[in-house]
């Protein structure tokens, strides 16, 4: 143990735990870390190495015991049914169901959507409403024939402190020194802060910001496998993870028919991942989502006032030096269309993700950190109960190029920093000044690049700026567009007067200059470009999170069809009817988008009769396919547990749950009963690759 975990053991005794423990579970599971420290702090509260092992075997016995992998739903079922009763560590959510007026349960991994429900557990947890929440569950087994059920939720405890004690935090906090707190927070999020710079530490921080500042919009745009969306889906059981799909404002701001407010009524941040696979097809949900951005308040028939932050992540594939030297393109690059300059000027930070380094063992920590859940909930206190906006008021002095929004940003992001670096106290003027000249440059690269968009100088007062403490004015530049030309000074179009530019400055109007009228030169002769190229596909590795919609078979598997002349579907879960409306559906893909002329099925079953049944339904399929000339040949296997596509153009598919990675709809006459991409999903991982 160095330094910092001694101070850290002394101090904050049983809210610790040893984060290279975590490391060694975490790879071996897809349980969220606060979840995983949950048990390591049950089991591994220790400094002997014999009582860590001990523990440690502990832990991995509750997991296999009591943790369900979608594939081992049936069984789980089955466990319940022998023994009465049994406990799970699973995420749990529970929907309204509005035809039979009633509330029920569904476990992510348990494959039931009827779990009868006590009201006392969704009145007292309001989450389970709105995204669901992990907890140990104990089902028991209904032995009532004449029930529509059959299990019930019978004890459900949540997997995060009953009880914080923010004094005690507070007052531990003032035995260390600013560095010091800020390496043990980087610790408690799994980095060992000596191998990042002080700037790359910066960046960490601002990540943790929506988490700790009501109503703060925040857009990190950068390379894959920087751990962007780690900290929004497992670091605080206080976040959500939309991830992709559509936004729609049902499900996001209110319910007009159910009465209900959205996402942003039951969380803290409400963070989208692949955020430029975005889309918003009703102009309500932007028009709401811009009057949330603004003020956390929006009208829909009723009111609304939250207090959710917003997060923006995703990735950036171009180099950011061509784009910040482009004249044509800015840093928002890869969002969609419909993120207007009326929603980017609403951003408080832009952090450069691709100043982040690429997620590595190098990094990983094997010291001390916080507990997660315990440093989550000391977040949510601050964000709920704090507030360093006046504080920060009081104290900084912004230069004259600081407009209404470019003000309020800044002083939220230097607010966040000060709740999670300094939540005893003031920091020391030099502390002050680094988090003020971090926070304008943040909002200077927002604006940098709306005004490389908008036609005329409405953002054109780029060069952001502070007083020091010394009375100087220090203009802040982003460092990736310092030198950029394009970027500093970007051309003009004098509206109507072709043939003319001006350079629109910062912080003084250029005149324009009228070049004399010469003669048209000839017209060149016409030289028809290429054929544009088809995209070449890329190997493709993301999680597709419960109750998230886009995801139809056609977006996910169609592209990697062409070439293609045979597929191998193995699938070890494909008897049921709606199992095999589902590979019906993937057979209509392949119809419709390739030129494959076999499919192979090999699937498993459970005893004959479940076979033949099967078989029976299938043979319809075969039938019909044949008459589109298409040959399907089925293979019972079982034995069988793999779930991948194989293409014979190389390309493999894993999905975890196979085709079956839909929610039944609440009804077959509501959308998504029939467009996939509509249909809200079951959380399960795709991985696209080369065989």
């Amino acid at each position: 143990m160095d330094t910092l975990d001694t101070q850290l053991l002394a101090t904050f005794d049983g809210k610790v735990v040893r984060k290279d423990l975590l490391h060694r579970i975490k790879k071996g599971t897809n349980v969220p870390t606060f979840v995983l420290e949950f048990l390591l702090a049950r089991y591994c509260a220790s400094d002997d190495p014999a009582e860590i092992d001990v523990g440690m075997e502990a832990v991995v016995a509750t997991l296999q015991d009591n943790y369900v992998k979608p594939d081992e739903a049936n069984a789980a079922q089955s466990k319940v049914a022998t023994k009465g009763k049994h406990r799970f560590i699973d995420k749990v959510h529970v929907r309204y169901v509005e035809k039979e007026r009633r509330h029920w349960a569904a476990l992510e991994n348990f494959n039931s959507q009827r779990i009868a429900v006590a009201e006392r557990f969704y009145r007292d947890n309001n989450r389970l409403l709105e995204g669901g929440i992990w907890a140990e569950v104990t089902l028991a087994y209904n032995e009532i024939d004449d029930d529509d059920y059959a299990f019930y939720i019978e004890e459900l405890r949540p997997i995060q402190l009953s009880r914080f004690d923010f004094a005690g935090y507070v007052e531990g906090r003032k035995r260390f020194t600013r560095d010091e707190w800020r390496d043990a927070v980087m610790r408690s999020v799994g980095l060992e802060p000596s191998k990042l710079t002080p700037r790359q530490k910066l960046h960490y921080v601002a990540r943790l910001a929506p988490l700790v500042e009501p109503n703060f919009n925040f857009i990190e745009l950068g390379p894959r496998g920087t751990g962007k969306s780690y900290f929004f889906s497992e670091f605080s059981p206080y976040a959500t993870l939309v991830s992709g799909g559509q936004a729609t404002k049902a499900t996001l701001f209110y319910n007009n028919a159910r009465k209900r407010i959205g996402l942003v009524g039951f969380w803290d941040t409400v963070a989208f991942d692949e955020v430029g696979g975005i889309t918003i097809n009703d102009p309500d949900t932007l028009q709401i989502m811009k009057d949330f951005m603004a003020n956390g308040r929006f009208s829909r028939g009723v009111e609304v006032i939250a207090d959710a932050s917003l997060a923006f992540v995703g990735n950036i594939d171009q180099s950011v030096d061509q784009i910040v030297n482009s004249p044509e393109h800015d840093l928002f690059l890869p969002l969609a269309k419909e993120f207007d300059l009326a929603i980017l000027d609403r951003f408080a930070c832009y952090l450069p993700g691709w100043e982040m380094p690429k997620n590595s063992s190098e990094y990983l920590t094997s010291a001390y950190g916080f507990i997660t859940d315990y440093l989550a909930e000391a977040f949510h206190h601050q964000f709920a109960h704090t507030n360093r906006y006046e504080e920060v008021s009081r104290r900084i002095r912004l230069g004259t190029a600081v407009e209404g929004r470019d003000e309020k940003g800044i002083k939220k992001t230097v607010a966040a920093f000060l709740k999670i670096l300094h939540p005893d106290g003031p920091p020391s003027d030099s502390e002050f000044e680094e988090y003020v000249v971090y926070a304008v440059e943040c909002r200077r690269r927002i604006k940098e690049q709306m005004n490389k968009r908008k036609p005329d100088d409405e953002f054109a007062r780029i060069d952001l700026s502070y007083y020091a403490a010394d009375g100087r004015e220090v203009v802040v530049f982003c460092p990736e567009s310092r030198s950029a030309q394009a970027t500093q000074e970007p051309t003009r179009h004098v509206l109507g007067e072709r043939g003319k530019r001006a350079t629109a400055k910062s912080e003084r109007d250029v005149p324009v200059i009228s070049a004399p009228i010469t003669p048209p030169p000839p017209a060149p002769v016409a030289i028809l470009p290429p054929l544009p190229r088809e995209p070449e596909l890329k190997e493709q590795h993301y999680t597709i999170f419960y109750g998230a919609t886009g995801y139809s078979y056609e977006a996910i598997f169609s592209p990697y069809f062409t070439g293609a002349t045979t597929v191998v579907v193995e699938d070890s879960y494909i008897r049921m009817t709606h199992q095999i409306q589902n590979l019906v559906r993937f057979c209509e893909v392949v119809l419709a988008s390739s030129a494959i002329r076999k499919i192979t099925l090999i699937t498993g079953y459970d005893d004959e009769a479940q076979r033949a049944e099967a078989q029976s339904k299938l043979a319809d399929l075969q039938q019909s396919l044949l008459e589109q000339d298409i040959v399907l040949e089925i293979t019972f296997s079982a034995t069988l547990h793999d779930r991948e596509i194989r293409l014979d153009n190389g390309w493999v598919i894993k999905i975890g749950r196979g085709l079956d990675f839909y929610q039944k709809p609440d009804s077959w006459f509501s959308i998504g009963a029939n467009d996939l991409a509509l249909r809200k999903c079951l959380e399960t991982k795709v991985d696209i690759f080369r065989g």
